[in-house]
């Protein structure tokens, strides 16, 4: 029962009561009784218009309150001419109007953020106060490699890669450059605050092409000044030594071919000196890449047969898994060989013995792709951030070169490309034309 009810019956009550006491001790006095019962009517008449106009400022607070509720900001209320009606009315058509900027400036703020976050090419995650994952932007969506929907909701040690759990061990305010798939991504995790509580987000951004391009600067030089340098001094010394031969003749029969033997050893080793030097700088002097429609299988095809002997040797076995016939790609069929050549040579040199090398084409979301997979014992996390480093080797006696050539060669083209190695799970170098 309403509080208006319960008034409307206590004066109807006390009314009563009261007619019915008068009735009683003026029965006698039909005038008086009828004047008071009269009174009486007219009181309880006013008593409900009282209650009634109480009641009006009550029902315009509750029926505020409901719009409120309901986020209907439009509604605003006409004054009646009774001030402290019209002093109540004035003060929540402002706060009316305060609240539905405040809205159109969030919605305004929120729609903004969200179009930045949608552009951004930085990978942003948004954790809520459990730790799950509450927004992933599409950038972070592709650096995790799962779509929207199987990470909001999740814990990122829960996604099940390396990538992510590195993610889930960033403590707040610590940024590291994290490797993920043959790239280098630069993560930082921090905090802000949501109702007075703190939650966490990641940023992270691609350094690939950034940290490639400085490398690139760094190692450009270092050759050009090595070879610079060594190329100086070989000509001058092949110069001498073949000089030199020409004395051979005031030498004794004797000593003749020791010496003629120890100039031709020290040519020849400034001749590998000069071919070595020449090999470093074929990356930095390559040139923009001279696009041909080739056909891609073809080309896979030839370097198979030149390291057919090699593999037979070693019993390592090929598959080819064509899963689509694939159109002439436009690329520089002479770069292009060397770095496939690179990349199988490479394979080759992981399986070792008895072991297979699977050469896979194919196209996905109409982009053909290549794989080159083998298996061979993989790449430790440790090594794999360093790859395509200029100069950096696992094997012994090796310029470190080779990777980052393929890397040189694959960039001048525009072609996408990754370097993966699951534990457990085949080797895999694809590459996106």
């Amino acid at each position: 029962m309403s509080l208006r009810t319960k008034l409307i019956l206590y004066l109807i009550g006390i009314h009563l009561v009261f007619a019915g006491l008068a009735g009683y001790l003026l029965r006698e006095e039909k005038f008086w009784l009828l004047g008071i019962e009269a009174f009486f009517v007219l009181s309880f008449a006013v008593g409900v218009r009282l209650i009634q106009h109480f009641w009006v400022p009550i029902d315009l607070i509750r029926t505020g309150a409901e719009l409120i509720g309901e986020r209907d900001f439009t509604s605003k209320f006409v004054e009646v001419g009774q001030p402290e009606m019209d002093q109540l009315v004035r003060v929540y058509n402002r706060m009316i109007d305060q609240l539905r900027e405040e809205r159109t400036r969030l919605q305004e703020q929120h729609y903004f953020m969200d179009k930045i976050l949608t552009a951004s090419p930085s990978g942003i995650i948004t954790l809520d106060f459990d730790g799950k994952v509450a927004l992933v932007n599409p950038s972070a969506s592709r650096l995790l490699g799962l779509a929207e929907s199987a990470v909001i909701g999740q814990s990122l040690d829960e996604l099940g890669t390396a990538f992510a759990r590195a993610l889930h061990d960033l403590v707040v305010g610590e940024s590291q450059v994290l490797p993920l798939q043959g790239q280098r991504v630069r993560c930082h995790k921090a905090q802000f605050l949501d109702q007075g509580f703190p939650r966490s987000f990641i940023l992270m951004e691609e350094l690939t092409e950034e940290l490639r391009l400085s490398e690139k600067a760094a190692y450009e030089k270092v050759i050009r000044l090595l070879a610079h340098e060594v190329n100086n001094s070989t000509g001058a010394v092949n110069s001498l030594l073949h000089s030199c031969l020409n004395y051979k003749g005031q030498l004794r029969e004797a000593d003749r071919g020791d010496f003629e033997n120890a100039l031709q050893v020290a040519s020849d080793r400034i001749d590998h000196l000069s071919a070595f030097m020449r090999s470093f700088a074929e990356v930095v002097k390559l040139p923009a890449p001279h696009l041909q429609p080739v056909d891609l299988e073809a080309l896979l095809r030839d370097i198979a047969l030149l390291m057919r002997a090699e593999c037979e040797r070693r019993n390592i076995e090929w598959d080819w898994d064509i899963q689509a016939d694939l159109k002439r790609i436009p690329m520089d069929e002479n770069q292009m060989e060397q770095a496939f050549v690179n990349i199988l040579k490479n394979a080759v040199e992981a399986v070792g013995e008895d072991g297979r090398i699977t050469i896979r084409l194919g196209k996905l979301q109409d982009r053909p792709f290549a794989v080159v997979e083998d298996t061979g014992a993989g790449i430790a996390p440790e090594v794999a951030e360093s790859l395509f480093t200029p100069f950096f080797s696992t094997k012994e006696n090796r310029r470190g070169l080779g990777l980052t050539l393929v890397q040189e060669i694959l960039s001048r083209h525009g072609f996408a490309f990754s370097l993966e190695s699951p534990p457990g799970e085949p080797t895999r170098f694809t590459i996106r034309f």
